[in-house]
């Protein structure tokens, strides 16, 4: 190393420092230069350093930096000076491969870059501030240290250039072929795309569209046995993806698992929105969707009340429907399903520090009054979330490295972004993630009345995934303080989406219950204040938290009676095979 940091500068000048960092970190969502991503709007992240904010440090953490970053170069410097054999790459995935152990260049580039990036971690946790600024800073910094890390250039990528060599120059080749493709297309691939086709090996599931409006298509999915409940099942995706996260192969889908355990299973295909939709709001979704959904099932199938579910923000929608209903004086609905959704969004996790009032503002000024966020646009900011598994190592693999990435249905989803409308958007970011108030009785009013979610008494089973960094699964549980009715909280491993779609047949990950709790299954008002009280008494069980859910949802089917020998009714016709049009258009 040729320098040590200047722990003596003052306060104002760390300041300056990281505020050149925050405008480091913010390019890296602006990958223009590299090949394949699409360059983007940044207003999203402008709230991220508006103005510095005020930053001070606490002096012995400084100087406990100081001792550490002299030791650690130190160190750096004496083990780069010795063989190769004795000395080691850190412990790190994107140095794993041998070819960074055979090169002393490597190595040392490597670990002066772990040394660095630990350094400048440690930099940002010693602020003396308030929280958000504390987490915007560690946010700015990690995208900062993923984008700059030297696996990311081929000039400095000792295993791609080991690959080069071998290869004989193909696998550049092939690598420039990747970026052309991925340029082209708008996006880095994090699949083979060319592998998945919507209808054809992805949302196969056999049923057809029975009804539509400019908002979304009905599904209705042909019975898997001989008897169906009386009760039919509605489901309710979020509109920010399409809907066959629900249904990507037949063995890991939840409808067909829904409908192979007998229920006469609907769901919702939300339409992905163009400018013909730019203006549309809110009380227009809530309207004109769900409440509209819940309306032609009750009518198809003639039952008084259906079973429910929402998944993600498509929970939010459903329960704010359900609200909008109960004002009327209407409850259609028997039980409700929450998967990793938001009603009380004090825990928003990660995203958090993208909201604040500036940057709420700007959006409403920018496309409050109609316009389109998009869809490409949002998927980059969930995948910077996330941006070494996510970004960075898909930009190595496919053009330093010249891979094609394996065939997954998941990401293949992932990729399918979706557009939502301005005013729908906005009016959602201030009411929700920014304001709350949709826990505040009577303080939103949609469609005209005023949303109460303490009227929702029905019995609700609540999913929240562990490791979920979108819906965090503090914010998951705290459903359990605000709804009024029977309740069944359970808690799966993994993350957001992989914690949800978890098959029984593949026997992996773990869920929790805690039936000690005489809440469980018959009160609706003794469960712990927090996630974590819930925990300490709950139990842990191999496998698919599906069957528990299963064994709940029956409970409140209703008998069973003959399955239907057609989609829709005499009103509703068949329109055409599911999974329909609306999930093939792309943005």
């Amino acid at each position: 190393m040729n320098s040590t940091p200047n722990w003596t500068q003052s306060a104002q000048q760390m300041q300056e420092t990281l505020g050149e960092g925050f405008k480091q970190a913010l390019s890296a969502f602006n990958p223009g230069p590299v090949p394949g991503l699409p360059a983007m709007d940044l207003s999203v992240f402008k709230s991220l350093a508006p103005d510095q904010p005020s930053i001070k440090f606490e002096p012995a953490k400084l100087l406990e930096l100081q001792q550490r970053y002299i030791a650690g170069a130190s160190a750096l410097w004496n083990l780069g000076l010795q063989s190769s054999e004795t000395a080691a790459v850190p412990a790190d995935r994107r140095f794993s491969d041998p070819a960074w152990q055979a090169s002393p260049v490597s190595k040392f580039l490597a670990s002066a870059y772990q040394l660095n990036a630990t350094t400048l971690m440690g930099l940002a946790e010693a602020v003396d501030s308030d929280a958000k600024t504390k987490a915007r800073l560690r946010f700015a910094v990690e995208q900062w240290m993923a984008a700059s890390a030297p696996s990311n250039f081929l000039a400095l990528n000792a295993e791609a250039q080991q690959k080069a060599i071998e290869t004989r120059g193909e696998s550049i080749a092939k690598g420039l072929a990747n970026m052309l493709h991925d340029l082209k297309q708008g996006h880095v691939s994090m699949t083979d795309e060319s592998i998945f086709e919507v209808g054809k090996n992805v949302a196969t599931t056999e049923g057809a569209v029975v009804f539509e409006n400019e908002y979304f298509q009905l599904l209705e999915y042909k019975p898997l046995t001989d008897q169906v409940f009386e009760k039919p099942f509605l489901m309710v995706p979020p509109c920010i993806n399409k809907f066959y996260i629900l249904d990507l192969q037949p063995e890991n889908s939840l409808i067909r698992y829904a409908t192979a355990q007998g229920h006469r299973t609907f769901v919702m295909s939300w339409r992905n929105p163009d400018q013909s939709m730019s203006e549309k709001t809110w009380d227009d979704y809530i309207e004109n969707a769900p409440i509209k959904a819940i309306e032609v099932v009750q009518e198809i199938t003639g039952a008084d009340t259906i079973n429910a579910l929402g998944f993600c923000v498509g929970g939010t929608i459903l329960s704010t429907a359900l609200s909008v209903l109960a004002a009327r004086g209407q409850k259609p609905v028997e039980s409700v399903t929450l998967l990793t959704s938001l009603l009380d969004f004090s825990d928003t996790g990660i995203l958090d520090i993208f909201i604040d009032e500036t940057s709420v503002k700007y959006r409403e000024a920018e496309m409050g009054k109609g316009g389109l966020l998009k869809g490409k646009d949002l998927a980059s900011t969930f995948s910077f979330l996330r941006p070494n598994d996510l970004v960075w190592n898909y930009v190595v693999g496919n053009y330093l490295k010249g891979e094609t990435p394996p065939p997954f249905d998941l990401l293949y989803w992932n990729s399918d972004s979706t557009n939502l409308p301005g005013p729908f958007y906005t009016w959602y970011l201030r009411n929700t993630y920014f304001e709350n108030n949709l826990i505040e009785p009577g303080k939103m009013v949609v469609c005209g009345e005023k949303v109460d979610l303490g009227k929702l008494d029905m019995p609700v089973y609540i999913y929240g995934s562990r490791e979920d960094h979108i819906v965090p699964i503090g914010g998951a549980y705290a459903s359990t303080q605000i709804l009024p009715g029977k309740k069944r909280f359970v808690m799966g491993a993994s993350g957001h989406i992989a914690g949800v779609i978890n098959p029984p047949a593949k026997k992996k990950r773990s869920y929790w219950t805690n039936d000690q709790l005489a809440s469980s299954r018959t009160t609706g008002d003794k469960y712990p204040a927090t996630q974590q009280s819930w925990q300490k008494d709950a139990t842990e069980h191999a496998g698919s938290w599906w069957p528990d859910w299963s064994g709940w949802l029956q409970s409140h089917a209703g008998k069973q009676v003959a399955a239907p020998k057609s989609y829709g009714s005499r009103k509703y016709k068949n329109i055409e095979a599911a999974p329909g049009r609306y999930v093939k258009v792309k943005v």
